[in-house]
């Protein structure tokens, strides 16, 4: 098996989805930056009209919603708090984010969550031992893989991950590098990554492959 080390050799599954995208955003071992990550692509999904869901699965710890914020992502936490009224969410900028524990129990929310955001993406980022769980609900069915992974630390574990999830029918994209932390800091505010970045290839290939 050849470890994807690059965006341009990532592979994706077999066919496009017809369905919303539902992205997985993870890290193996000690990497940093997935929560960022995760975020940045929830933006890089967005339109200001039709914002994409991230559900973070590590923190469930409210936060409130961005000062600014665009039509779609308004509408989405007010479908969200109508829905799951116990559930933390809050517009962040382009996105709307769900914040839960890192609990099992918690993919019953998220699977009850899902339908809300049909229209656009849902990205939903998890600890890593979340993801045999999450990939073994039905009612979930994600459709890609990001995977935050330091692979000089890890090459061997996310060959294997690449090709496990691979063989589960998803696309799956390998960040070597963290966002930066400005960039970081202004995705989780809900703010539009730079045109051709990192991220912005990222989503292209988890997206349409």
């Amino acid at each position: 098996m050849t470890l994807p080390v690059r965006l341009s050799d990532l592979t994706g599954s077999k066919g496009a989805p017809e369905r919303s995208p539902v992205v997985l955003v993870t890290r193996a071992g000690g990497a940093e930056g997935s929560r960022a990550a995760a975020a940045a692509l929830a933006c890089a999904a967005s339109e200001p009209d039709r914002a994409a869901l991230m559900i973070d699965l590590e923190e469930d710890r409210m936060r409130r919603s961005t000062v600014v914020a665009t039509t779609g992502a308004r509408a989405l936490e007010e479908r969200l708090a109508a829905h799951l009224p116990e559930a933390p969410v809050a517009s962040r900028g382009c996105f709307c984010r769900l914040a839960l524990a890192a609990d099992p129990e918690a993919l019953d929310t998220v699977a009850a969550a899902l339908p809300l955001a049909r229209e656009s993406a849902a990205i939903v980022h998890l600890p890593p031992p979340l993801m045999r769980p999450l990939l073994a609900e039905p009612r979930i069915r994600p459709t890609a893989a990001v995977l935050r992974a330091d692979l000089g630390e890890v090459r061997a574990l996310i060959a294997l991950a690449v090709g496990d999830l691979m063989d589960a029918g998803l696309r799956v994209a390998v960040l070597k590098r963290p966002p930066g932390w400005f960039s970081g800091r202004a995705a989780l505010l809900g703010a539009l990554p730079e045109p051709g970045s990192v991220i912005h290839r990222a989503w292209t290939v988890v997206n349409h492959g």
